[in-house]
């Protein structure tokens, strides 16, 4: 597997990125904002990435997410453990992530490739969806805020 920046003639793997996201308005905005970075396995797009600059010295990674039959053998783990690195080599000092309530495979990898809990932000997908979404059975409601310092 490969993982390189999005070229800007390049279109966005919308239906990766929608896998970590639903709100296309939300992703669409993640891109004007952030790099896109790709993981490419045998020609084929199967992951993808945005590191987003949040607050000075501090950038979030955003719409993480691995094609579904890819699942399970560590590419997940690959994305996020680059997207540290890069953050890290243009300068930043904290690299922040976040997941639902309900995420707790995201919450597993996330704190095994070294990002703590910080805080819970209460309502979130409340507030910044229209439509309820679920996911392992549960109500994804709150975002559950990790970090790391660089």
């Amino acid at each position: 597997m490969i993982i390189r920046q999005l070229e800007a003639s390049e279109k966005p793997p919308m239906d990766l990125l929608l896998l970590a996201d639903p709100s296309e308005r939300l992703v669409t905005a993640y891109l004007e904002r952030g790099q896109c970075f790709v993981a490419e396995k045998e020609d084929a797009l199967i992951g993808v990435y945005v590191l987003l600059p949040t607050r000075p010295d501090t950038v979030e990674i955003v719409n993480v997410a691995v094609d579904e039959s890819c699942h399970g053998q560590g590419f997940g783990k690959r994305l996020v453990n680059h997207a540290v690195q890069q953050a890290r080599s243009l300068g930043y000092k904290t690299i922040e992530i976040g997941t639902g309530n309900s995420g707790v495979v995201q919450l597993a990898l996330y704190q095994k490739c070294g990002f703590r809990i910080t805080g819970i932000d209460r309502d979130f997908f409340i507030r910044h969806y229209d439509e309820e979404i679920y996911e392992n059975g549960i109500q994804v409601i709150d975002m559950v805020r990790l970090s790391q310092d660089l």
